[in-house]
């Protein structure tokens, strides 16, 4: 009788030449496990979203994101405060790009945070034109 953990005495399974693991059934083809198949749909779900998300931006979410969000440093009306001021005549010496940059990867050293791990590239350049439109704010 085989104590518990122990392996039966005797050649050990093979899979092309090295070692199967234990319990495992060989000479039959492989078939993606249930977890491997749901990480699939799972995938392809997200990308096909994430697709779509970029397509259809929330500019009303993204407006209040820069009254709300950046507002607690910037000033609710964004003339500035711990950060400086946001207003479109203050900004326009900037172009968008580096705008879209301070926004996703903040500013060292100051306290001005990195948001890329909140908010997409796409939504970045969103606030980043919308900061500079003459309207804004």
């Amino acid at each position: 009788m085989a104590k518990l953990g122990c392996r039966k005495s005797g050649p050990r399974p093979t899979l092309g030449g090295r070692e199967a693991l234990p319990g495992a059934r060989t000479g039959v083809a492989a078939r993606p496990s249930g977890w491997t198949a749901r990480a699939v749909l799972l995938t392809a779900a997200l990308v096909t979203t994430t697709a779509f998300a970029a397509d259809t931006l929330d500019t009303n979410a993204l407006k209040r994101l820069v009254h709300q969000d950046c507002g607690s440093c910037h000033g609710l009306s964004l003339k500035g405060g711990l950060g400086p001021d946001l207003r479109s005549e203050t900004l326009e010496h900037y172009e968008a790009e580096v705008l879209t940059s301070v926004i996703l990867d903040g500013i060292p050293d100051t306290a001005m945070p990195p948001w890329r791990p909140l908010i997409s590239v796409e939504e970045a350049e969103w606030i980043a034109r919308y900061l500079l439109e003459p309207e804004a704010p």
